[in-house]
């Protein structure tokens, strides 16, 4: 069972991960560990639009403006729940702070820039939403408070339950204030699984007391992959780690069995995407194989100013390798449930960069907070739900700038995204999906021009503000939220299979216990536990999880907050 060399198959931050603690708790070189993986960043990317390959962009669509900044997706972090992510970056030297680990890079910027969102919640024709009253009636607390109670052994019963069938009987519910917050900080919707918003709940319960400020919320010095990644990263290269990038692992060689459900992988069919050739990797026996299996931005594709990024069909490619082992094993959980669902999946994101800061100050005018602050949503205000019931149209978030290190003073990066991107825009009469980024960004100008008509309204400066962007990039991304997707507990492999000799799983498509996915805590403790199984080191030193949900003092304090 103990082995002492380790392929990585992807290059995210759960495989990355693995490699710290194999180094620095099992003494391992970095010799003895491979990556194999189409970038060396799995979804915590972000960087100017050089940083990307070909594969994002519009295949056979040349695109007029390939500059700016792109990051396809954003992460907040939690000090109180993230407990492995913050002990994995304490471990490693800042990337760009000297003399500080990535962790004390963190706190130090986040002691100086604390979260404290005063316009949450933006309504076209009411302006800034008191969040502070979270509307929920008697059947709604109920409800939640049954999700919250519910012992671990009893989480099955949720199984293949959406949140709106749970909350079925209840559709105020999704009218609330609560709600909103919660639907776009978590990116939730409607038809996600309420086994996952019950591990929210009761990981996230004191949440309920700052949910309307997110005062909760801890955010890195720059972007996700400066921040996290390349510490990573440079730590890794530096320990003499093999990291092969244009990679994909296509298929597997397994060994026969006379029982039929060992699970020993003896050999790896990669592909080189540079060269389009085509090896086998040979696994002997002292080789662990450790692989992340699903991305939240596989098949993932970019556009630009004037163009729509492409609705790319492949199946993930990493979901595509996993769906490969089922066909072998029977334990390994259902990938189709993810990956063949997107109309429960699909994002549409946008990074829009600017020369001056025309557009910044306005939204700082509007939600009455500085850059860095917020995570700011806008509700409809015309019935586009199939109940004929307000939602979200689109959200934002206005980072402390710089928020890359090589941005230049007098430039603004913004972020959004579309929850339903299948919707209609207001502003400009395209489905989401399809608008070009400078359509976004008129949709975004008309959105607050909504919730703020009054004199000086910001649509009066719609022409100067566009003249502004260096460029907008919408991202196409079909499976973003589908490791929400509904299913039952047993869909997710667990890190350790029963009967794998060498094989694990890791990252968000895995089952772990009273994880919540969608966070760089879970995809960390699962790079954790394939070390510590592999190397023999006992699963007693894994880093104490938190449980809010058992701590009486918190309960009360949701309990009182549902009453506001």
């Amino acid at each position: 069972m103990v082995k002492t060399k380790a392929v990585m198959i992807g290059a995210g931050l759960a495989n990355m991960a693995a490699a710290v603690y194999l180094i620095q708790e099992a003494h391992w070189r970095g010799e003895q560990i491979t990556f194999y993986g189409v970038d060396m960043h799995g979804a915590n990317d972000g960087g100017d639009t050089n940083e990307f390959g070909d594969e994002y962009w519009n295949k056979n669509h040349p695109l007029d403006n390939q500059t700016g900044y792109v990051a396809r997706g954003g992460r907040m972090l939690n000090y109180r729940t993230y407990v492995d992510l913050m002990d994995l970056l304490d471990r490693i030297p800042s990337a760009t702070e000297e003399g500080m680990t990535a962790a004390e890079d963190t706190h130090d910027f986040d002691s100086h820039h604390r979260t404290y969102d005063k316009a949450r919640l933006l309504q076209g024709g009411k302006g800034i939403i008191d969040g502070g009253k979270l509307g929920l009636n008697n059947k709604d607390r109920v409800l939640l408070s049954k999700l919250v109670l519910m012992p671990d052994e009893e989480e099955t019963k949720l199984d293949n339950i959406t949140i709106a069938e749970y909350f079925k009987d209840d559709p105020h519910m999704f009218q609330t204030n609560f709600w909103y917050m919660w639907e776009t900080t978590f990116a939730f919707r409607i038809q996600s699984s309420v086994q996952e918003l019950r591990r929210y709940m009761h990981q996230m319960i004191y949440e309920f007391t700052q949910i309307e400020h997110l005062v909760g919320v801890n955010r890195t010095r720059y972007n996700q992959f400066e921040s996290i990644m390349l510490p990573l990263i440079n730590y890794l290269k530096d320990q003499g780690v093999t990291f092969l990038d244009n990679r994909i692992v296509t298929d597997w060689e397994f060994a026969d069995s006379p029982l039929q459900d060992e699970i020993t992988v003896t050999g790896l069919h990669v592909k080189n995407l540079e060269t389009e050739s085509e090896e086998l990797v040979d696994i002997d026996d002292d080789t662990a194989v450790i692989f992340t299996n699903g991305s939240i931005t596989d098949s993932a594709t970019m556009g630009d100013y004037n163009t729509p990024a492409r609705e790319n069909m492949e199946y993930g490619i990493s979901a595509a390798l996993w769906k490969k082992a089922t066909e072998r094993f029977y334990n390994l959980g259902t990938p189709d449930k993810f990956f063949n669902d997107r109309k429960n999946s699909e994002w549409v994101s946008f990074t829009l960069t600017t020369k001056n800061h025309l557009l910044l100050n306005e939204i700082t005018r509007i939600t009455t907070q500085v850059p860095g602050n917020a995570l700011n949503s806008f509700l409809s205000t015309t019935p586009i739900t199939p109940l004929g019931q307000k939602d979200i149209n689109m959200s934002i978030v206005v980072h402390h700038q710089p928020h890359f290190t090589t941005q230049k003073p007098n430039e603004s990066v913004i972020w959004g995204y579309f929850l339903y991107p299948r919707r209609t825009g207001e502003f400009v009469h395209k489905q989401y999906i399809k608008m070009t980024g400078k359509e976004m960004a008129q949709e975004l100008i008309g959105q607050l021009s909504k919730v703020d008509p009054g004199p000086n309204n910001i649509k009066d400066k719609e022409p100067e503000i566009l003249d502004s962007i260096i460029n907008n990039i919408p991202v196409y991304m079909p499976y973003a939220s589908a490791l929400f997707n509904n299913r039952a507990k047993s869909d997710r492999p667990e890190v350790i299979p029963a009967h794998s000799t060498n094989l694990a799983f890791t990252g968000e498509f895995a089952e772990q216990p009273y994880q919540m996915i969608f966070t760089e805590q879970s995809a960390v403790r699962s790079g954790e536990i394939a070390a510590y199984h592999f190397t023999g080191i006992s699963m007693d030193n894994l880093v104490d999880t938190p449980r809010y949900d058992k701590d009486p003092k918190t309960l009360l304090k949701a309990t009182k907050r549902m009453f506001s």
